[in-house]
Parts: C-alpha cells; structure tokens; sequence
C-alpha cells in the first residue's frame, strides 16, 4: 500500500458506527447499498468487466477463478516458475495439478513454454502480471484459443496496470487481484474475482459463499447452489477498499511519470541492458523497472553498487517465495492436511506427474540470477528520481570501467 490516511479511518469509522459488519443484510434493497457491493460496481467500472466479486484474500480470488472454471481433478493448470506460490497453492486447494513453466526475459510466463506444456488434461493458463509488470497479453490468448483452454489472469501484483489499453485482470476468461499490505492499493487482506462471463461468475460466487443458497442472490445465478466456502469480504474492509481504489490511478500515474523521468534520464547509456518490456514502458503500474546482466556475478555486483547508494534493488532469485524452487510444499507433493484429499495421490490426477524438480527449469533460475529489479515510489518527487537515475548510472559506468580505474 503506498497511499492511505484519513479517509480510511473515516469510511471504517462509518462502518463501525452503523452496527453494518456483514454485507448480506437479508435485503435486496440493503444489499445493493452495502459497501462490498458498492465496491464490486466500482471495480468493474474501472477495470472494464462485467463482474466482479470481493474475496478475503487473493488466493482466494484465485481459488474462486479456478472453481469458476469448474477445475478439478484431472485437470491440469499451467503456472509460472516465478509468482508467489500461492498462484500454484490454489489450483491445488481445488484438487486440480499446477504444472510450472519457464519465463522469459521480461520474468513473465513464456508463451512459448505455455504451448509447449499443453496436454489434453490442461484446463487453464494462468499469466501472473509480476511486481507491477505485464506479461505478453496478446501471445498468451493467442495460444489459448488456439487450443481452446481458458486463461485466468493473475492480477496481484498489478492492480490498475494496463496491457495495450485493457486493464490488467479483465483480459482473460477470470482475473484475480489481492488486497493485502504489500500491493499497490489495499487493505491489509482482501481479494477480488472478475469475468465476462455469467455463468463462471456465478460458479466463482457460489464458490466464495458457504451460505449462498440463503442469499437473495441465488435466485438470479441460473445454476444449483453447491456447497461453497466462506471466502466472503466484510464491509470494514470494502469500505476501506473504496478508498483506496479512489486512489489507485493518481497512484499509478504518478509511478509511470517517474518512471519515464529515469528511464529518459538513463538512455543512451549502453553500459546498461533494460529488460523488455512485452507492450511498452507506458503499461503495467509503473512501479518496476529491470536490467539484464550477462552473469550471476555482474548482477550481484550492481545490485550491491545501488545499495550503497541506498537505491533499492535486487535479484528476484533472492525473493525466495517468489521462486517454484523454494515451493516445499508444491514441490514435496503435500498437497493436503491429509493423504485421502491430497490431489497428488487423486486416482483422477494419476497420469499428471510433472516435473517437480528444483532445477527443472534452469533457464528461469537463470534469469532470475542475472536480472535485477528496482522499484519506483509513486511519492517520490522528480528531484529523486533524478538522484536514482544517476546512481542507476553512476553503477553502471563504475562497474564497466577496467579493474584499476574504478
């Protein structure tokens, strides 16, 4: 969360004081009135979809993506190696299989690696925008439909980023988002689900809702009511998330005009190999920019030059959850509290045994080791994103000057 203050406190404090804590008052009327339904009208209008659902978390918006799509056991999901572990964690909390593919040099999903990982059990592909980045969008749906399975973009660490003028999370057949402190915007936890398309969504809110064949609701859902969780959000927090989504597009411009001031102040120097962007420096949040080192050794290096400038950066090897070979639990195939719900021993899933290794895929270790990211605040003024520009470049000239001179 970069920006929040007063006016938090005050739509909580409303909450609060009007005794209203659950959003299903037993009303229709109350119900269109309430906060998280307010909320899900808001996120659909700024991110262009039909539909949308506010959630607990944004694993649980993933979760409710998959079930959306009906997933399963004996069915496989394509995942990148490099997304938090929760994006994998949740296709097998619905019983289905991740299978995990390569990135490629923008450190997003590669299509190429998608394509090459389809089977007949693949039931969906899921492009994780990372750390404000965006993957390529227009490659991706191509493969999809192609071969006729449904995309579920993970939008977490991207809200209110855009792909060609879309919005990221609103291109695919599902979108999650996460709310928690470590996002763009948010509210400590908290998720959302989106789609197009009626009957996923109504299968995604069945899911998310444990007593949904009390709601009002139910009767417009056009389907049978199964038992579903309580993945539910409560008005405090859509309140709160209001707000907060007031805030996002001064947020993300902000980013973006920075990042446009270093990224200008940086050209021409060809000591320095920018990491590619899929659509363009104008999309995503605005928040990341990376550079692509020929070794392990050289990144290593940089990063530890910036740090001495106090210019936060680092190798996304390092982020630990972030990377598939530090998923334990994905990797150990202990995918239940216990053996007879575990996916990984489904007679269904009995065919699917993929490649779990932690070294399954060198070329994402690879360039997770020779990349570095540095973030942009939204906050800062122009004055430092100048200052970082020049310690970005100062970093680079000192490391490619010869030994003795630097």
């Amino acid at each position: 969360m970069y920006r929040y203050g007063e006016e938090e406190i005050d739509a909580i404090a409303r909450v609060i004081r009007s005794g209203r804590l659950f959003r299903y008052p037993g009303t229709q009327q109350g119900d269109a009135e309430a906060e998280a339904k307010l909320l899900e009208r808001e996120w659909q209008a700024k991110m262009g979809v039909k539909h949308a659902c506010f959630t607990t978390s944004g694993t649980a918006a993933l979760m409710c993506g998959y079930a959306g799509l009906g997933l399963g056991p004996g069915d496989e999901v394509i995942v990148p190696g490099y997304t938090f572990m929760a994006t994998a964690a949740a296709v097998v909390a619905v019983g289905a299989v991740p299978v995990i593919v390569d990135v490629d040099e923008s450190l997003m999903i590669d299509p190429a690696a998608i394509e090459a990982a389809i089977t007949p059990r693949t039931r969906a592909i899921v492009p994780v925008h990372m750390k404000g980045l965006v993957c390529d969008m227009d490659r991706i749906l191509a493969v999809a439909r192609r071969h006729a399975v449904p995309v579920v973009e993970d939008a977490c660490q991207c809200i209110g980023g855009t792909y060609k003028g879309r919005r990221t999370g609103s291109m695919g057949d599902m979108g999650g988002y996460s709310f928690n402190y470590f996002k763009v915007i948010g509210c400590g936890e908290g998720g959302m689900f989106v789609s197009n398309t009626g009957d996923l969504y109504a299968r995604g809110v069945i899911f998310h809702d444990g007593g949904a064949v009390f709601r009002l609701y139910a009767g417009e859902l056009n389907m049978p009511v199964f038992c579903g969780l309580n993945l539910r959000g409560n008005e405090i927090l859509a309140a709160m998330m209001r707000v907060q989504l007031a805030r996002l597009d001064g947020i993300t411009a902000d980013a973006h005009r920075l990042r446009h001031i270093i990224l200008q102040e940086l050209d021409g120097c060809d000591e320095l190999t920018l990491m590619p962007f899929n659509s363009g420096p104008e999309d995503g949040t605005g928040e990341t920019i990376g550079f692509r080192f020929a070794d392990e050794s050289a990144a290593d290096a940089f990063a530890a030059a910036l740090a001495e400038q106090k210019i936060g950066a680092g190798r996304p090897i390092n982020s630990g959850k972030h990377v598939y070979a530090n998923w334990e639990p994905i990797l150990e195939r202990r995918g239940s509290y216990s053996a007879a719900t575990n996916p990984f021993e489904h007679p269904l899933n009995a065919g699917v045994r993929p490649d779990y290794r932690p070294d399954a895929l060198p070329r994402t270790l690879e360039l997770l080791r020779t990349t570095v990211l540095t973030g942009v605040n939204p906050d800062w003024t122009e004055a430092d994103a100048r200052r970082v520009a020049a310690g970005i470049r100062n970093a680079a000239l000192r490391l490619a000057a010869p030994a003795g001179a630097r």
